[in-house]
């Protein structure tokens, strides 16, 4: 049996970080992926999918991409069930990622704003921009600034 799931698609939303009650980082957003063919009235549709990010890869997200980043997400399709506080039975189908790229580059920072700073959540510096656009292995999720 294959479950595997690729998509290429823009974040539809800036990934949100959380960590589970043992420390483990997860990050949650979604992937919007034009449909291959046009709708009746000539658009092209759009799917909008749920992606949930481990470890690593969780903090890759959250601190390298952002709403309308290009992506390619690999992983498996993993389907939840929950029973509401209403009592109806729900479902939810998401993405567990096994490897996340970036495929662009951030934007650049605007000249007239100041040169952005390592911050406690990571570093928003145009230098990691070869790390966000995938430019080093999925192992490599690791911080481009530890050896300054």
């Amino acid at each position: 049996m294959l479950n595997r799931v690729i998509l290429i698609g823009r974040v539809a939303n800036d990934p949100e970080l959380k960590y589970t009650p043992s420390g483990i980082p997860v990050s949650t957003f979604r992937v919007a992926v034009n449909r291959p063919v046009a709708n009746a009235a000539g658009e092209r549709e759009a799917d909008f999918i749920d992606v949930v990010t481990w470890r690593q890869a969780a903090e890759f997200a959250a601190n390298y991409l952002g709403k309308g980043r290009l992506v390619a997400v690999e992983g498996r399709l993993q389907i939840r069930t929950w029973t509401a506080p209403d009592g109806t039975r729900r479902r939810a189908a998401e993405v567990v990622v096994d490897n996340l790229k970036a495929l662009d580059r951030p934007r650049e920072t605007p000249p007239s704003a100041p040169a952005p700073t390592p911050t406690t959540g990571g570093y928003e510096t145009p230098a990691a921009s070869s790390v966000a656009a995938g430019e080093t292995s999925e192992e490599e999720f690791s911080d481009p600034f530890a050896d300054e």
